[in-house]
């Protein structure tokens, strides 16, 4: 998902998508740990969606419209 499509949700979607970023990243996490993991590429791609989750959920609420 890209920063344009997430600038298109409401803040409480994008916790809501934050929270399951956040456990797959767990869950890829456990995998890597013990050697289950097939594409070491998703962690990665998780890591960025997480930032930019951040991003947008800061930019909304500098400007204003978190609450």
């Amino acid at each position: 998902m890209n920063a344009a499509e997430m600038r298109n949700k409401s803040v409480s979607e994008l916790t809501l998508e934050l929270h399951n970023l956040l456990r797959e990243k767990f869950n890829l996490g456990m995998q890597r740990g013990i050697g289950q993991l097939s594409r070491p590429d998703q962690i990665t791609r998780v890591r960025k969606d997480i930032a930019r989750v951040y991003t947008v959920l800061n930019e909304k609420k500098k400007a204003g419209k978190a609450s």
